[in-house]
């Protein structure tokens, strides 16, 4: 069995037409009035209320808008566009299939004049940067010199603090020197003090005392010289005095025996015994002379004496005997004992 399936099927026109979207004088955020033309594609029945949309839309993204914004970003600005008036004409039925903004433009010059100004701010621009590539270039260039010089300075610091530090390495070492040479000096002069000086002064010492010991054995055998000198002279003094003294006793003993002949016979006579006697021995006081003096003083004492005693014991004067035919006295001294 065939069946028969009817439908009705509505034709749609897939062509597209060219809508031209004006704006004249519309105000934007800032208050100045531009003119937008915007070209859209929509069906040809609805293409006025699709361009009045899209005009709507238009006028209200603009209002939003700052000029330099819409005129500088017109890609952000199309999108909003055509997102906007999109979701308002799909409810529609209608499909936009692009949204782009054709051309900006204002009647006050305000672009021509932005234009100018960017001009001018892109020529100020050039020129700060043209001033400050120069400027960078001199910064650069005095950055390069000032890091030329400060090399050279470094170099000629380290080159100076070398120098200064081989200066101080000469001054140390001049300043070693001379402290080595003081030291030696101490030294000699310590060995100086400590064993030349002594040594030195022990040698002066020992020939002083050589000198001194020669001076007193010089002195003392001159004095012993001059001491047998005077001895000698004392002694030859002395026998010259005794010898003149016993001249001088002998004169007077002679003169005596010349006028006391019998004297001297009587003291020859008292003398004889002595010469006879083996061993005489004298005792003194201690002040009176000792040794042949003594002797001889004796005898002139007995002879001095002896008259008066033999006056006392015979009573007579032996002094006025002077004839040989008077009484003769004889005297004999024979052992210490006298005999009449």
């Amino acid at each position: 069995m065939n069946y028969k399936h009817l439908s009705n099927r509505p034709m749609i026109s897939l062509n597209t037409l060219t809508l031209n979207v004006k704006s004249d004088k519309v105000y934007t955020r800032h208050g100045v009035p531009i003119s937008v033309t915007g070209i859209a594609q929509s069906e040809g029945e609805i293409a006025q209320i699709s361009l009045e949309t899209l005009e709507g839309h238009q006028r209200a993204i603009i209002a939003h808008l700052t000029v330099e914004e819409i005129y500088r970003d017109r890609k952000k600005f199309s999108e909003e566009v055509f997102k906007v008036a999109s979701s308002d004409l799909v409810n529609m039925g209608i499909s936009v299939v692009s949204y782009t903004l054709k051309d900006v433009h204002d009647d006050q010059d305000y672009l021509h004049s932005l234009g100018k100004s960017r001009t001018a701010q892109v020529q100020k621009d050039a020129r700060i940067g043209e001033a400050q590539f120069k400027r960078d270039a001199v910064i650069r260039e005095a950055h390069a010199m000032q890091e030329k010089i400060s090399a050279q300075y470094v170099a000629k610091t380290k080159q100076r603090i070398e120098e200064e530090k081989m200066q101080v390495q000469v001054v140390e070492r001049s300043q070693q020197i001379m402290l080595q040479a003081q030291e030696i000096t101490r030294r000699e002069k310590e060995l100086e003090a400590k064993v030349k000086k002594p040594a030195e002064a022990e040698r002066y010492r020992m020939e002083k005392l050589a000198e001194a010991q020669r001076a007193q054995l010089i002195m003392e055998a001159e004095a012993e010289a001059e001491s047998i000198r005077i001895k000698g002279d004392a002694e030859a003094f002395a026998v010259e005095a005794k010898g003149r003294a016993e001249a001088e006793q002998m004169a007077k003993k002679a003169e005596a025996f010349q006028q006391y002949k019998e004297g001297a016979m009587m003291a020859e006579e008292i003398s004889r015994p002595l010469a006879q006697a083996q061993k005489i021995t004298m005792v003194s006081s201690g002040d009176a002379e000792v040794g042949a003096a003594k002797l001889t003083g004796e005898v002139l004492d007995i002879m001095t004496r002896l008259p008066a005693t033999v006056e006392k014991l015979t009573g007579v004067n032996i002094s006025q005997v002077k004839q040989p035919n008077q009484r003769c006295v004889t005297y004999y001294i024979t052992r210490g004992l006298l005999f009449v």
